[in-house]
């Protein structure tokens, strides 16, 4: 299926230029630097802001799909939790994705978004010399396969349980590197021989 027929897609907030940060204001904007298609939002670092004009904005709900539509690297991550006091938009180098169909589960989407033959398809269609980027046209007409809700399920059973992995791989090789340095400067300081 065609991801335009499984779910609505809209661009983030037009904020024009830089974001305006006002603290306090109870309203975040997610923006590129808060993201990572290993870690998905990271809430702590989207920055406070205020939205003026007078259309409702587009709030970011849970099950929400952030596509990162401008870079070298376009990929997905999951609106998984927002603060309960928190209201919060995108910022407009993304594309919120919001499935409209029961089928197909927004974990899902991400997971299939980020794999190897969609990466391709977003590789290929990029445009820009400078700055790549996904057009809407490009996203909404992404292939997606849907299997059953229950093979979804242990898919994203199976990609929870190698991202803990991954995670776990890369604190050890920190502790390693860590272990290494601390080795070095005893070694430099005469305190090992």
């Amino acid at each position: 299926m065609r991801l335009f027929s499984l779910a609505n897609i809209a661009s983030g907030h037009p904020f024009r230029g830089k974001i305006p940060e006002h603290k306090g204001s109870g309203v975040h904007a997610v923006q590129m630097k808060d993201v990572s298609a290993l870690d998905g939002i990271s809430w702590n670092s989207c920055v406070e802001t205020e939205i003026t004009g007078k259309r409702e904005p587009d709030w970011l709900i849970q099950g929400d799909v952030l596509f990162v539509a401008r870079g070298s690297h376009n990929y997905a991550v999951l609106v998984d939790e927002t603060e309960p006091a928190v209201k919060a938009v995108a910022a407009p180098q993304f594309y919120r994705i919001r499935c409209k169909r029961q089928e197909v589960l927004p974990e899902y989407l991400v997971w299939f978004l980020n794999q190897e033959p969609c990466q391709r398809y977003f590789q290929r269609e990029a445009e820009g010399s400078v700055t790549k980027s996904i057009r809407r046209s490009v996203l909404e007409d992404t292939f997606v396969a849907v299997p059953s809700l229950e093979r979804q399920h242990s898919i994203i059973r199976l990609a929870s349980t190698l991202h803990k992995e991954q995670q776990l791989i890369k604190q050890l090789i920190h502790n390693g590197e860590t272990m290494m340095n601390s080795i070095a400067n005893d070694l430099l300081h005469g305190r090992m021989k």
